[in-house]
């Protein structure tokens, strides 16, 4: 399948990826969405939390949230409320930890959680039999290509697709750009917010979540080292990258995805530009707009108060 070509133009006043990228961020509200909680209880005593927002339809969309994100992120809103405009039911995944209340066990959730995902996939077609299609936002976006890659030709009938927006599709040269000086404010707040999961569990796990000399975490790779390598048993942050980048599943994916990656996105390297791939996969479509920032893609939509990728993610999904 070729390179897509992008009809997405930011706004003029976005045509920065570092202002385009904080712009929704600190803009974006999203109040029509209202939820339903499911709780699913995992087999090794944790719990998922799912978030519905139901309209009565036989077509149903699982979000995937990004980075230290839930499923009351305004993006995450946005893409639900689309897809509910449509006839579309959906639900938000909150990864472990992420949905207000901290997971019972040491693990978190991570880049590679395609083993979470797919319990969430299986619990979802448990309460409903209809087909499911997932977006997934950066980090939610890695773990969604990766379970694609992962169920290969297994992957089931009922799972139509996906698009995943703004994706790391390779964790370690993404580590890298973000350990940068250019992105030292990102860097600083995932890892404050980061430091206050650790927190939130440290009466529970006092050795594993011991936040001493913190302040010499100053880059994924330092986080990862440190905590999420060792709490999901990986030897180190390189295993970790190795074993989690996306970038290395997507030759084995069987059902279509769309990867929308902006070219300005101040996260993203290189390697998280599959070109070569995507010209020679018949079910992997890559579009790269000019412009988006990270999670970002303002205007473009269908309705003034919708975003491109979400009429992307409409599109793609709705002709499956």
């Amino acid at each position: 399948m070729p390179l897509l070509t992008s009809s997405y133009r930011a706004p003029w006043f976005l045509r920065n990826g570092h202002t385009h990228t904080v712009y929704p961020a600190l803009r974006r509200e999203v109040s029509e969405v209202s939820y339903d909680r499911q709780r699913l209880e995992l087999p090794d005593g944790d719990f998922l939390d799912l978030d519905w927002s139901r309209v009565g339809s036989t077509s149903l969309v699982l979000v995937c949230h990004g980075l230290e994100g839930s499923s009351e992120g305004a993006y995450v809103k946005g893409m639900v409320r689309a897809f509910n405009r449509r006839g579309w039911d959906a639900v938000a995944l909150n990864f472990r930890g992420c949905s207000g209340e901290p997971n019972r066990l040491r693990r978190f959730y991570h880049s590679g959680s395609s083993d979470d995902l797919w319990t969430a996939l299986e619990g979802i077609r448990a309460k409903q039999e209809q087909p499911v299609s997932i977006v997934g936002f950066s980090l939610g976006g890695n773990v969604t290509l990766k379970l694609l890659g992962e169920l290969g030709e297994k992957t089931p009938d009922w799972l139509k697709g996906a698009v995943a927006i703004s994706v790391p599709c390779d964790l370690k040269s993404s580590g890298e750009v973000m350990a940068q000086s250019t992105n030292r404010i990102y860097m600083g707040r995932f890892l404050r917010d980061l430091r206050q999961k650790l927190k939130g569990k440290r009466s529970r796990f006092p050795v594993e979540m011991d936040d001493t000399n913190y302040h010499r975490v100053r880059s994924f790779r330092d986080f990862d080292d440190r905590y999420t390598a060792p709490l999901h048993g990986f030897r180190d942050a390189e295993d970790y990258w190795a074993r989690c980048s996306s970038r290395f599943f997507l030759d084995a994916i069987r059902c279509p995805a769309l990867l929308i990656n902006a070219a300005d996105d101040p996260f993203l390297s290189a390697e998280c530009f599959p070109r070569a791939l995507a010209m020679g996969h018949r079910f992997v479509h890559l579009e790269i707009p000019e412009q988006g920032g990270h999670v970002g893609f303002v205007g473009g939509g269908l309705q003034p108060d919708e975003y491109y990728t979400e009429r992307r993610a409409l599109e793609f999904l709705g002709a499956l």
